[in-house]
């Protein structure tokens, strides 16, 4: 499980150094692509294989389907951490989120989200103050804290 925020910084090679307490969980080789909010999402292996069987049982005739799966694995690249910790985000997932100097890396439950301090700080700002709201509507799917 991920859990945790850590501050890093990309160089201007798209090169960031991923928090030593993720890279054993993350193994090896682990897949980044396009996240949910302007984020980038990374995935351990085998969480990636569950995502990619669920996305593969989506109806090919829903053209939302269709739209979703294009996006998430279009984005997808699979990195290795280099001697240093550091992973090379292609330039595509850089623009995608916003990535320039200042990031954020989260750790959340099965993945790992990147986002962009200042994109990070502004969306924190905005559900902090209905998080209240979302936690009372966790309620009503039987979600208890």
């Amino acid at each position: 499980m991920f859990m945790g925020e850590y501050q890093h910084s990309v160089d201007e090679k798209g090169r960031m150094i991923i928090p030593a307490k993720f890279r054993d969980a993350l193994g090896p080789q682990f897949v980044v692509t396009r996240g949910l909010d302007n984020c980038l999402f990374v995935y351990p292996k085998e969480e990636w294989a569950i995502l990619e069987q669920k996305l593969k049982s989506l109806s090919l005739m829903k053209s939302d389907a269709r739209a979703f799966t294009r996006f998430f694995f279009s984005g997808a690249t699979e990195c290795e951490l280099d001697k240093q910790g550091r992973i090379n985000i292609p330039n595509t997932l850089c623009e995608y989120a916003n990535l320039d100097k200042d990031c954020v890396v989260l750790g959340v439950s099965n993945r790992v989200e990147i986002w962009s301090k200042q994109v990070w700080a502004s969306y924190f700002k905005q559900s902090e103050s209905s998080f209240n709201e979302i936690a009372e509507k966790l309620v009503d799917f039987n979600f208890d804290l």
